[in-house]
């Protein structure tokens, strides 16, 4: 059996004949038909958990939160805002879902390129703070905004509220199924129940909602933060003062629908684009 000559497999070949024909053809480079779609700053990049219910009841983890938990998305983001190499201003979290905003973008903005790094970076992030033993995931979406300060700041007291209801429902729903109630029954009591019944039913149960955590009712921001650190010189015999960049971490937020929550995002904002300046 004669071998076929290599120009005989695949694209190589197709070509040829459809270029002899006068016809437009496509490479498959061309077919990458999302490689070149790329997003304008400023964007969020949200990740949610995949199948992290599953997850967290192999982990047994404590409820209504467990701190270890809380604790691995916390080091999840810090990892992103000072390791991964992406460079964001700041990332918020709650539960299982990251927000990490970006006045500037890797990558030249190409979406796929941002979403994908992004996923797998804080996938493999979590399964090394965990230690698990198997994978795990995150989906990923690019959300764009304008320069807004108010557009900005809706976008997060959306998802603060966001990480509001789902507190209350931790709560009211650990409350029931421990007072021997199904999971399921649990979820169909509380679908559809308003704040202030929530709010009532944990009350009863000697439990103060707006006295929780305020991780737990508003999520926590990791953010990079210079600081000022101050040495010796032996040589001259002086103190001197150095300029440092850390990561922080704030579980004490302001409301994001309030004007101080407003300025608190201004803040972060003005700071990452100061540093992107500093690194031109």
């Amino acid at each position: 059996m004669t071998r076929p000559r290599s120009s005989e497999f695949g694209v190589a070949r197709s070509v040829g004949v459809t270029r002899s024909l006068g016809v437009s053809v496509m490479t498959v480079k061309d077919r990458e038909i999302f490689s070149s779609l790329t997003a304008v700053p400023p964007v969020v990049v949200r990740l949610d958990g995949r199948a992290f219910h599953t997850l967290t009841a192999e982990l047994r983890l404590e409820k209504p939160y467990d701190t270890r938990f809380n604790e691995a998305m916390c080091r999840v983001c810090e990892m992103i805002v000072g390791d991964s190499g992406l460079e964001p201003d700041f990332a918020y979290t709650f539960s299982d879902e990251i927000s990490i905003f970006f006045s500037t973008l890797p990558f030249s903005g190409r979406v796929e390129k941002i979403d994908s790094v992004a996923a797998s970076y804080a996938a493999a992030a979590f399964g090394l703070t965990m230690g698990l033993s198997k994978p795990a995931s995150f989906d990923s979406r690019i959300v764009m905004l304008s320069g807004e300060p108010s557009v900005i700041a809706e976008y997060f007291s959306w998802r603060q509220k966001e990480a509001w209801r789902n507190h209350m429902n931790a709560y009211c729903q650990h409350a029931l199924i421990t007072e021997g109630m199904t999971p399921q029954k649990a979820a169909k009591v509380l679908n559809g129940a308003k704040s202030a019944a929530m709010h009532e039913m944990m009350h009863e149960r000697g439990i103060n909602l707006s006295k929780t955590p305020a991780w737990q009712r508003r999520g926590t921001i990791i953010f990079r933060e210079e600081y000022v650190k101050t040495g010796y010189n032996p040589i001259e015999k002086v103190e001197v003062q150095t300029a440092r960049r850390r990561i922080s971490r704030d579980e004490d937020l302001p409301l994001f629908s309030e004007p101080e929550g407003v300025n608190y995002l201004q803040n972060l904002i003005g700071k990452g684009k100061d540093r992107a300046a500093k690194n031109r």
